[in-house]
Parts: structure tokens; sequence; C-alpha cells
């Protein structure tokens, strides 16, 4: 049984005394001096309450007990004629009769909770957190089976859709194919609906020649120095009334069957140089960012990298800047070549397909290459990449389309000197398929290339002038900006260094 306060009687400004528990068979002296009965006590559990009687003789009304654990507790006050009242609290008290000194607290009794430091436990709680565990689990696997039901729905109908143009009409089958067999991770795709033989049956059907020519620097008069002789006058220039921006450059917007485009013409090639993330790191930078940590204004992505999990820091093959290698390893790529600018900023596009380390630093010194980077021409069944586009003002001749269609990066140069920078999107961008090689030699064409080629595309492809993207990734996450870039093809402001 909890231990109990009584005070003594007397007088209004005397402190009462602490009361003390007693055994059985102690005995306390009242306020009146008189020895009163010995106060009785009962066991813990038991149905009978302890009293006592007080110094008139009278028995006092039964002391009501907490029970261990209860929140709440009774306090009483000892004195001649006291009477039960209840605090705020609902503590019953008995005050003193003679009053008790005006501020003094009422001593409290102490409780079962307080010795054992008991505190009740909520058990509502604890159901409730574990009812909210169960419903935060029974939502999330529901999205599961959603996301499931979703999948399972959209592969259906894509294999069902790729079926139905299979075996409609041999040239759109053609077309599906090779712009899957073009990308980096829809392969699979075209496998899930061709075999094997098929595959490499549609990827010769729109295959292209190779062009085993030498290309002509001399068609290309960047300074632009009479050629004029007796047989042959001079011919007006059908550039110079060109517009250009302070930076002499000019934007023109492309519109195509299956694509849009942009196509950045350079007044001056000296202008165009390679940017890059030299010393090389895992992971590469987005366009824009690469264009102003180089002090440029424009650019475009440049040539082969590895492109996986979108880390971009490793080129592939070769990369020239500003007359020095920073990356030399053209071993072990089929149909590689050199794409860029010699020291007469003129646009050279070269096979160097089997070439070692060592000889691609001779090739380097003997033609003045200035910038450039590399790309592949390879047509099979895992690979399906193309390089020149022009060469000489002579087309390249195709099979069908020649590929598939895709978003494209494509250099080009004029015989003034001003080099063409194309940027098409593509795989459903704003509804487009994308361009094909024809696309892109038609293009070309049209701008006066003498000399073109296409770069790496697909996801890469962007094209970045003055603070803006002109032409973004078509991936999804990178929309309004560009995969990471271990390189691109630059614009450095007029006048620049």
């Amino acid at each position: 049984m909890s231990n109990e306060n009584r005070t003594s009687g007397g007088s209004g400004n005397e402190r009462p005394a602490p009361r003390r528990t007693v055994k059985p068979e102690s005995v306390r002296r009242s306020g009146t001096g008189e020895r009163p009965e010995p106060r009785r006590t009962t066991k813990q559990g038991s149905s009978s309450g302890s009293v006592r009687r007080n110094g008139t003789g009278e028995r006092p009304e039964p002391r009501r007990t907490a029970k261990q654990g209860s929140t709440t507790s009774s306090v009483r006050r000892s004195g001649i004629g006291s009477t039960g009242e209840r605090t705020e609290s609902g503590r019953k008290l008995r005050q003193d009769g003679a009053g008790r000194p005006a501020g003094q607290p009422a001593r409290r009794r102490p409780e079962a909770s307080d010795e054992y430091n008991i505190r009740p436990v909520n058990r509502k709680r604890k159901k409730k957190k574990k009812s909210s565990w169960k419903t935060a689990l029974k939502i999330f696997g529901g999205f599961l089976v959603l996301v499931l039901i979703t999948a399972i729905v959209l592969v259906g109908t894509l294999y069902l859709t790729l079926l139905k143009i299979k075996n409609s009409s041999e040239a759109a089958r053609n077309l599906l194919i090779t712009t899957l067999m073009e990308s980096g991770q829809l392969k699979f795709v075209a496998h899930m609906v061709c075999t094997d033989e098929e595959i490499e049956e549609i990827v010769s059907i729109n295959s292209m020649q190779s062009m085993e020519v030498d290309q002509d620097t001399t068609l290309i008069n960047v300074d632009k120095k009479s050629t004029a002789t007796d047989a042959a006058p001079a011919k007006k220039d059908e550039y110079e009334n060109e517009e250009f921006d302070a930076n002499g450059v000019r934007i023109e917007e492309i519109s195509g069957r299956s694509f849009f485009a942009k196509m950045m013409i350079i007044k001056d090639p000296g202008q165009v140089a390679v940017g890059s993330t030299y010393p090389w790191k895992e992971y590469g930078k987005e366009l824009g960012t690469l264009v102003e940590d180089s002090g440029a204004i424009g650019g475009v992505n440049g040539g082969l990298y590895v492109s996986s999990g979108n880390k971009g820091g490793t080129p592939m093959g070769v990369v020239v800047q500003g007359g020095e290698i920073t990356f030399n390893n053209p071993g072990g790529l089929t149909g590689l070549y050199v794409i860029g600018l010699n020291n007469d900023n003129i646009l050279i596009v070269d096979e160097i397909s089997g070439m070692s380390a060592g000889e691609f630093e001779t090739y380097v010194s003997e033609k003045g290459i200035r910038d450039a980077v590399a790309f592949q021409d390879e047509a099979s069944d895992s690979n399906n990449h193309f390089v020149p586009l022009i060469i000489n003002g002579e087309p390249r001749q195709l099979g069908g389309q020649g590929s598939g269609a895709n978003p494209r990066t494509a250099i080009g140069q004029r015989s003034d000197g001003a080099l063409l920078l194309l940027v098409t999107d593509g795989r459903g961008s704003a509804g487009h398929l994308g361009a094909t090689a024809s696309d892109l030699i038609s293009i070309m064409q049209e701008y006066g290339a003498v000399n073109a080629a296409n770069l790496d595309g697909g996801s890469s492809s962007s094209m970045y002038y003055n603070g803006e993207y002109e032409m973004s990734s078509v991936t999804f996450y990178y929309k309004n900006s560009s995969w990471k870039l271990p390189d691109a093809f630059i614009v450095k402001q007029k006048g620049g260094n």
C-alpha cells in the first residue's frame, strides 16, 4: 500500500508536519494531545479500507487509494472538520479547517507509477501504426501489379504492331528493322519479330556502296583567292549576300517527311574546333556544359564513345585537339574514319581502319590534322553505322534509303569553306521517326556541301548555341539537355582564340 501524508492540527500559521506511515502496532498523537486508538491497516488487495480517528473521536470518511498504474492520485490535507473538494485536475483534497498559509502547496501523495516508473501503454497507437504499415504495403503491392500489367500490355501491343508492319509492306518492314538495328538499346526488338538471317538480308538491302576516293582539297577555297583563268573566268560568289549574326553564325530550320532539323552555318571554319573533357574521367559532360567550359558559344555532339549507363566519359577510336592527340586507340574498330579539320581549315573525312596508335601519330603529323574525332562505317546484323555522305561533290550511292530513320548529327563544308552542322530529331520526338542517310545527303546537297560526313547520332544528337539548346536529346530524362559526352565540335566566338 502506498504511503500517506498527515498534518498535525494547530493554528493557521504553523506548517503541518508530514504524516508517516506506521505499522498497525504503532500509535500517534492527534492535535489535541490524546492518544488515538490504534489504526488498523489492511493488506493490499483487502476489501476493507484503512481508517483512523481524529482528535474529536469522530470517524473520518474512508480514504480512497489509487490503484497501481492509475494516472490520477488522491491527496488530502489533515485538519479538524475538513471537507472534500475537487481541484481542476480532478484530485480530491481535504483542506485544513484552520486554513493553510497563503501560497503553501499541498504535498502530493506518491503513487505506484512514480515509485516503479510505470507508464501507461497506449495500445491503440500501436495498433494504428501496425495498421498504417499494412496499408502502405498493400498500396505498394497494388502499384507493382499495375506496373507489371501495363508493361505486359505495352509489350504485347508492340509485338502485334511489329508483326503487322512486317507482314504489310516490305518497304515499311525494311525501314523499321534498319531503324531498330541502328539504335543502341532497341536491337532486341528487331530480333523479336525477325530471325538473324532475315535481319542480315534487310540490312544488306538498305546498304551503301563504299567510297574509296581521295578528297580533292582544291575544291575548297577558304581564303577566297581567285582561281580565274582565261579559259575559266571567275564565277560570282553565290554566298556573298548571306546574313550572319555578330559571331558569323546562322541557324535555319528544316522540316522533312519524318523529321525536324536545324542547320548551323559557320562562315569562318577557323572558329570550329573539338572540345572535350580531357583528361578523361568516368563521366562526361552535357553538351551545354562542355561548350561553356571550353569558352565557346555553340556546338554539336561529336564522335564515337562508350555510351552505356550514360556515363559518357570515354571516347572510342581517336581524338585530336589543337594538333595534339588526346585519345589514340584506333585498333579493333571496323571501318573507322577520322572526321575533322586540318591546319588549312578544310574538312577531312578519311578512313584509318587498321592503323596502329603509332601509325596514327604519323598520319596526324603528315596530314596536318588540327582537330578531329572518329566514327564507324559498318553495316552488319549487330551494327549499322555510316560515315561518308558526299566526297568531292559526289553523293554516296545507296541501296533503298541507305539506313533506318533516327536522330542524326552530320558535318559538311561548302566550296567557300563555310561549315555546316546538322542535327535532326526522331524516335517519336514530336511524332517524328527520324532522318535516313538519303535525307542527310539531300539536305547537304541543298546547302552546297562539297564534302559531308555522318557523326554519332541517336540519343546523343544535340545542338547548343548562345546558352540554349537548339536541339536536345530525344531521351525522356534528357529532353531539355543532352547525354553526357566526352567530346564535341564547338564553335568559338568570332575573333576568339
